[in-house]
């Protein structure tokens, strides 16, 4: 088996496995999970795809939702923490870039003369 044969292998495996968490998901876990999706068959197929792709993601959101392990004001609290210290190196990239911008500036050679460019279908002879 060569490398392309051994990635076209793992890609049908991966994407039998999500055949299988999206038929289970969709047809089970979505009405115990979102009160809002009980009854709602219509956008159901528009899922597949995503489901597809990030099966492992949707099992695990499942399995956290369902065990009630959910806390959802705890969800976004590590990233608020860390909004004011990058906030502040935001800041002192954007003063070192244009600091350095500045600094590094390009002269333009005195010693090369300026070149006429032909008008739009003359012939430069």
């Amino acid at each position: 088996m060569n490398a392309a044969e051994g990635l076209f292998w793992l890609a049908r495996i991966w994407l039998i496995a999500g055949g299988f968490v999206a038929a289970l998901f969709l047809t089970v876990g979505i009405d115990r999970i979102d009160e809002d999706a009980r009854g709602a068959y219509v956008f159901r197929p528009l899922l597949i795809p995503g489901i597809l792709l990030i099966w492992p993601l949707v099992l695990w959101r499942w399995w956290t939702l369902e065990s009630g392990r959910f806390d959802p004001n705890s969800r976004y609290r590590p990233v608020r923490a860390a909004h004011g210290l990058v906030a502040i190196v935001l800041c002192i990239v954007v003063l070192g870039t244009i600091i350095l911008g500045l600094s590094v500036r390009q002269h333009w050679p005195a010693d090369v003369a300026p070149q006429r460019l032909t008008a739009f279908g003359e012939v430069s002879q």
